[in-house]
């Protein structure tokens, strides 16, 4: 399905009925990234869950956008339309970091928020890229080409983490549009106020994120005054393929704050 915003084009896919979930995936791919964790990590029942192609990725266009507010603005006309109403927001990575601005500038869209490894304005002790596990049969049905872009993401190297990557990552890797990525990703900074967000929060970092690393994501806290953190010892930025147990604990939690998605 889409959704035009001026001269934007969102593309969405969308599962269930009942309390509606947005899902805001990371920078370089489409929904089918968060859309496998997140299928796999929640109640199919009692929620209507939303994945969005973020501008420039997947399906979705970027015409006229010149920086992350303009994003912003984009996906609060989406979830103001095309959620029904005031629903769950969840970013992974970039995606965290335009959810913390949808829940800036328009809190009334969003009734809770969970914020996996999100990316920050710029980030702070990150560590080295260290392997937790590197399964033999890893690469065995990857090509080059996406063996460098598994090295890359992943930490857990496993077969079944190495079949998401060619199933539901890679298909949206090749869908990129780098030009209108680099337009966008130099206005970086996202206005997120001086306020806080007081609704139910969930903040879920991996402590061996070589991306934007767990520092900032625990200082979070503070502009998040009902918020959970968890940091994840043996997970890196694909978090949310290398832990999906923990994962779906912690959403299951988060989603039972707000209590009527049953």
């Amino acid at each position: 399905m889409d959704h035009q915003v001026n001269d934007v084009r969102i593309h969405y896919v969308e599962h269930g009925d009942g309390v509606p979930l947005v899902a805001l995936h990371g920078a370089g791919v489409d929904h089918r990234d968060i859309e496998v964790a997140i299928e796999g990590a929640i109640p199919k029942t009692g929620y209507r869950r939303i994945y969005v192609d973020l501008p420039g990725m997947g399906r979705s266009t970027a015409d006229g956008l010149t920086c992350n507010d303009d994003v912003v603005t984009v996906l609060v006309d989406f979830i103001d339309h095309v959620g029904g109403g005031p629903g769950m927001l969840l970013g992974h990575s970039y995606g965290g970091y335009l959810a913390r601005g949808v829940a800036a500038r328009r809190p009334d869209l969003v009734r809770a928020l969970a914020l996996v490894c999100p990316v920050a304005e710029q980030s702070h002790d990150v560590p080295d890229h260290d392997v937790v596990r590197q399964d033999g049969d890893a690469y065995d049905e990857l090509e080059p080409a996406q063996r460098k872009r598994f090295d890359d993401y992943f930490v857990v190297r496993t077969a079944a983490n190495a079949h998401r990557l060619r199933d539901h990552i890679w298909p949206g890797i090749t869908l990129v549009d780098e030009a209108a990525l680099g337009r966008i990703f130099g206005g970086w900074n996202v206005d997120l106020g001086s306020g806080t967000y007081s609704g139910p929060t969930l903040i879920v970092a991996g402590r061996r994120d070589s991306v934007v690393g767990c520092t900032d994501a625990m200082q979070l806290v503070e502009r998040y005054p009902h918020s959970t953190l968890a940091v994840i010892d043996d997970a890196g930025h694909a978090l949310i393929h290398e832990q999906p147990a923990l994962l779906s604990a912690l959403l299951g939690d988060w989603l039972a704050e707000i209590g009527d998605g049953e």
